[in-house]
């Protein structure tokens, strides 16, 4: 029989198991979420032990930013005349920045700013490529929130770690404040050359003004100095500065921040460069000395880091006008002597504001201020006091005393015999001739008759703050005064017998705007009003006919006393015109004679009438 064929054997196909998943429990997902918290416990925690072995710095003091500022000295109009510091910074809010001012320091520096988060990746790698080629370190790629972390937090040292360091923090702050935080921290932190920081110290230093009235060329300059403010400096280097403003104009309108033409523009315009330091200072170093004393006596600290604005009572075409006219007067009477010192000053006298004060000819060779400091005798200065005193007692301007020899027995045994300038006698005389020809028997023997006690209680209500005289050569001014307190004494016989302080500082506020502050001129009566009208009557009669001829014929109602001392060691004018009063003392510092015929009427008149004419108005 055949074989009989078998069946192939069929394969059994059997389906896979169908594994059952058991449902989740509670204790897996325990389970999952302790495995996730611990890897980010972990990660977490290696991240901050790497953060804490870098020393990374915390960056929540940025978000509270609060640098050292300067204290701004101001002028009556509001304009910067001075500005002290530890660090010239002040700070200043976006809105007080033209839009521009921003836009141009992105334009130059970070122009992909609003886009990265405080690292930007392409510059760092286009820097890293340009090193490699230029075989140095040359190209950073920093960006401005980079820049605000190494400001603010690192040393300025040039190392990989503190760029690192750099990027994290930089990264942090992004995360922590926005953009137009950031630039605020950065246009008031950055340093811009010749000693500030920050777009309003730099606006001042290089343009006198304040960063709001930045024009767009401005801006630019200020905006090409991060980059190397000692190459780019307008005041060291104009073509540099210049070459670095066409680029960042041409960078804004690339960015689109300015049209083409404005950039044309804003460069074709000429730069009008704030002047020296060292040229304001001999102009206004005086009155500014002054102002920062009273200013730290009523704070109770210096100025260095207080962060003000002091608003002063300086107006500047006086000060401006008073220093000149101090100098050309000097040169005129004393030509070639370069010894020859002098002070003066110019104040509102019915509120005691001081427009001009100079107490010297230069505040960069001597800071002595004579218009304060020096303490000279103020010879016949000092007689209206005298003569106010007697019309008090009931004396009138047409009382008469004998202009005769006199011999006066001291307390050393000998003679004082006092004469007149002319030395001549006149004999019976009206107590008006005897003032408006400055006499001086006249005076001694008034002063005999009205009594040293009354004349020395007047000169104390009248501002005279230095110790008096007590004998009778009070009468022909033996006592030390200075510029300031002499001059103010004058303001009764102007305002019917009101006397106001002087004042330099009218208002102090803090940089932001609180008041701190505010100087409230008050008069005193201290003269009955019809003395001071009389008084007043006969001033303007020692300049019509007296000894104050040289100083006639300003415009507005004028008078005034001349001052000369024993051997014209000093020579002085104190007067008015109109409702303002100045004053003018020349001498030597060492005070020596400053020679025959060198008197108050002589050589301090002109000057008087000179600065005055250039100052009052009709």
């Amino acid at each position: 029989m055949p074989p009989t064929k078998k069946k192939p054997a069929r394969r059994r196909t059997s389906k896979p198991k169908q594994v059952r998943k058991k449902p989740l429990n509670e204790k897996h997902i325990i389970g999952f979420l302790f495995g996730v918290s611990l890897t980010l416990t972990l990660f977490l925690g290696g991240l901050l032990l790497i953060l804490s072995l870098l020393k990374i710095p915390d960056i929540r003091t940025i978000a509270e930013y609060q640098p050292s500022q300067a204290s701004e000295i101001l002028d009556r109009h509001g304009k910067v005349i001075e500005r002290i510091f530890t660090e010239n910074r002040t700070v200043v809010s976006l809105s007080q920045m033209p839009s521009y001012l921003p836009k141009a320091f992105v334009a130059a520096e970070d122009s992909r700013f609003y886009e990265h988060p405080g690292l930007d990746l392409w510059s760092v790698f286009r820097a890293a490529v340009n090193n490699l080629r230029s075989g140095r370190r040359g190209q950073g790629g920093s960006t401005i929130t980079q820049q605000v972390a190494r400001s603010l937090l690192l040393t300025p040292e040039k190392t990989y770690l503190r760029k690192f360091k750099e990027a994290i923090l930089a990264w942090r702050i992004d995360t922590l404040l926005s953009k137009d935080d950031i630039i605020h921290i950065y246009l008031n932190q950055i340093y811009l050359g010749s000693g500030a920081y920050g777009v309003e110290a730099a606006s001042q230093v290089y343009f006198g003004k304040r960063a709001k009235n930045l024009s767009l060329g401005e801006a630019a300059i200020l905006a090409g100095l991060p980059q190397a403010p000692s190459r780019y400096s307008p005041h060291k280097n104009l073509k540099a500065a210049r070459n670095r403003q066409r680029y960042v104009l041409n960078r804004m309108a690339a960015d689109g921040y300015i049209s083409a033409g404005a950039a044309r523009r804003a460069y074709s315009r000429s730069l009008s460069l704030a002047g020296s330091s060292s040229a304001k200072k001999g102009v206004n170093g005086y009155f500014v000395q002054l102002v920062r004393k009273q200013a730290e006596r009523i704070l109770g600290q210096s100025l260095n880091r207080a962060g003000v604005r002091i608003r002063t009572t300086m107006d500047p075409g006086q000060q401006k006008q008073a220093a000149s006219a101090l100098r050309l007067g000097i040169k005129s009477s004393f030509p070639g002597n370069k010894k020859v010192q002098g002070a003066i000053l110019s104040l509102d006298a019915c509120n005691g504001r001081v427009r001009a004060l100079v107490g010297g000819r230069d505040f960069n060779k001597s800071a002595f201020d004579r218009a304060t400091q020096g303490r000279r005798s103020a010879g016949s200065l000092f007689k209206p006091l005298l003569y106010a005193a007697a019309f008090e007692k009931g004396y009138s301007s047409d009382s008469t005393l004998i202009d005769s020899p006199l011999s006066i027995p001291g307390h050393d045994g000998k003679t004082w015999k006092p004469r007149n300038f002319s030395g001549k006698h006149f004999g019976r005389t009206t107590l008006r001739e005897a003032l408006v020809k400055s006499r001086n028997i006249i005076a001694i023997k008034l002063l005999q008759h009205v009594g040293i006690k009354r004349v020395q209680k007047l000169a104390k209500r009248f501002g005279i703050s230095s110790p008096v005289t007590s004998d009778l050569s009070l009468a022909l001014g033996a006592t030390g005064v200075s510029l300031l307190e002499m001059t103010a004494a004058y303001s009764p016989f102007v305002c019917n017998g009101k006397y106001f302080s002087p004042t330099l500082i009218s208002a102090i506020d803090t940089n932001e705007g609180k008041k701190i502050f505010r100087a409230k001129p008050i008069g005193k009566q201290v003269l009955s009003p019809a003395v001071a009208r009389e008084m007043k009557g006969i001033l303007i009669e020692v300049i019509k006919r007296g000894t104050g001829k040289r100083a006639a014929g300003l415009k507005n109602v004028s008078g005034g006393k001349t001052g000369t001392t024993n051997e014209n060691r000093d020579a002085w004018f104190v007067g008015f015109s109109g409702s303002r009063l100045g004053g003018v003392w020349l001498g030597y510092d060492n005070n020596k004679s400053l020679g025959k015929g060198k008197s108050g009427g002589i050589v301090a008149a002109p000057i008087w009438k000179n600065f005055m004419a250039g100052t009052t108005k009709p």
